[in-house]
């Protein structure tokens, strides 16, 4: 038996709680659009990076910033969001994120200089913070069973689209307004989208769980949010840098095991001393699946976000294409993601991890047949050669990340699960800026040797194979667990 069928098993349930809420799925409709919009932002830039440039008359390394700069304080921010979320009420986070997000998204547009674009997105990244932890707390406190997992499925389905169709939106944007006016409206459009988002989760959205309540009497963990967000910062910085080119943040990476340690040690402190903990960190053991989840999203973020950025830069620097154009050899991704993510969602309470280690493999045989068959083209060719294996890493992708989701949080209590959330998708995060910084480092070091751009490519497109294969030995691993268990394959 699972916790989602025990109402009173890891605490934090209430008889209110029990029955559903008949407004669940619009409840979720809107803050799957808020969270469409804010995990957008995180690639709709990489097509338009050359127009930034021309436009403020920047460097190549200023201009990357306004991408990581993003990804850095997103990363930072989640896990207090998720907390934040889980003791003062999911409507009031949303409210506060999305007012920050579209004054930050009108400063960048609006921005004179790249200085302030830089801090701009350093604020729109924050507030993207506090958003996305909220969608799968609120999936959490709202569903049970089988209808968790197709909720997790909606909630998949909008990271992986979102991702894969920043590119080709942006692509829109730049071809249609021009590339001055162009990537301006990229940040632009979120004002008046997110306007009328907040109309929709004012009226809609719960506000706090009798949970959050008692949590929102106790006091915040300040110090284990410092810790934390110490040893994300000491991993984010240095990769988001290298992105740049920059090498001397690189001597922050030795605090990152030095300060997530004091955060374990605090948070198991706190817990002794009877107080409310920024994460109880005692679900990395305690609770099954959980551990192995993030690791699985991790590793597949660092694995298949980098493709989107080598893919962008080989098209328009190496071939020649437009934004446009470049966004849309993405799409075979999209669309495949679109498809498989919600029939994945509905699959995994039947399946269980099984569906994830199936989906990483189709991954990998997409990302493979690419790197393999993209130096066969000539160069208005390429495109042509490489739109079935991406529909078909799309399949894949789109069935990873809501079964991932679903079984690593499914037996995570109520009361924590904007947190718990919060720390898979900082995980996501880490994976993102480690998988853009390592798939360019192979990309421009093997293209520096004086190889032709397409093997340079299939360098970078084999090393994110790599990853996704270790991604898939995690998951085997949770697989193999599930089955000694002998738990239902949905896990809730």
């Amino acid at each position: 038996m699972t916790s989602t069928d025990h109402p009173t098993r890891a605490g934090a349930q209430t008889p209110g709680e029990e029955q559903p809420d008949p407004r669940r799925w619009r409840i979720l409709a809107v803050t799957l659009v808020v969270g469409f919009m804010s995990l957008l932002d995180v690639t709709i830039v990489n097509v338009a990076i050359p127009s930034i440039r021309a436009g403020l008359e920047t460097s190549a390394a200023t201009a990357q910033w306004i991408v990581s700069g993003y990804a850095l304080t997103f990363g930072l921010v989640l896990v207090s969001g998720g907390r934040l979320g889980d003791a003062y009420g999911r409507r009031r986070l949303m409210l506060i994120g999305l007012g920050a997000f579209i004054v930050s998204s009108a400063a960048v547009g609006f921005a004179p200089s790249a200085e302030l674009v830089i801090v701009a997105r350093l604020v729109q990244g924050a507030s993207a913070g506090l958003l996305t932890p909220q969608n799968s707390g609120l999936i959490q406190d709202l569903f049970r069973g089988p209808e968790r997992g197709r909720a997790f499925g909606l909630f998949g389905f909008t990271v992986s689209i979102s991702s894969a169709l920043g590119p080709l939106i942006g692509g829109v944007m730049i071809q249609l307004l021009g590339p001055e006016i162009g990537w301006r409206a990229i940040f632009l459009v979120n004002v008046p989208i997110g306007l009328v988002a907040m109309v929709f989760v004012a009226r809609l959205v719960p506000g706090r769980t009798p949970d959050a309540r008692r949590a929102g009497r106790a006091r915040l963990d300040l110090p284990g949010a410092a810790l934390l967000g110490g040893g994300v910062l000491c991993l984010l910085y240095p990769l988001v840098s290298l992105e740049g080119g920059a090498l001397r943040p690189l001597v922050l990476l030795p605090g990152v095991p030095l300060l997530l340690a004091a955060f374990v040690w605090w948070e198991h402190r706190t817990v002794r001393r009877g107080h409310a903990p920024l994460l109880d960190v005692t679900l990395l053991r305690r609770v099954p699946g959980y551990a192995n989840g993030i690791g699985v999203g991790t590793l597949y973020f660092t694995g298949f976000t980098g493709i989107f950025l080598v893919l962008s830069v080989f098209t328009q620097e190496s071939l020649g294409y437009s934004a446009l154009a470049a966004g849309l050899v993405l799409t075979p991704f999209a669309v495949g993601s679109a498809f498989s993510s919600p029939v994945a969602g509905r699959l995994v309470s039947r399946l269980g991890r099984t569906i994830t280690v199936v989906a990483l493999v189709v991954t990998i045989g997409g990302v493979v047949a690419v790197a393999l068959l993209a130096p066969l083209g000539s160069d208005d060719r390429v495109w042509l050669l490489v739109l079935g294996p991406l529909l078909v890493a799309g399949l894949g992708g789109g069935a990873v990340v809501s079964p991932n989701l679903t079984l690593t949080l499914s037996e995570v209590p109520p009361r924590m699960g904007g947190a718990a959330g919060g720390a898979v998708q900082t995980g996501q995060r880490i994976g993102s800026a480690l998988g853009a910084a390592l798939l360019m480092t192979v990309y421009q070091v093997v293209l520096g040797s004086g190889v032709e751009p397409a093997r340079a490519l299939s360098a970078a497109l084999l090393t994110a194979a790599a990853v996704l294969l270790c991604a898939l030995a995690l998951a085997a691993v949770d697989l193999r667990a599930e089955r000694r268990r002998g738990a239902p394959a949905g896990r809730g």
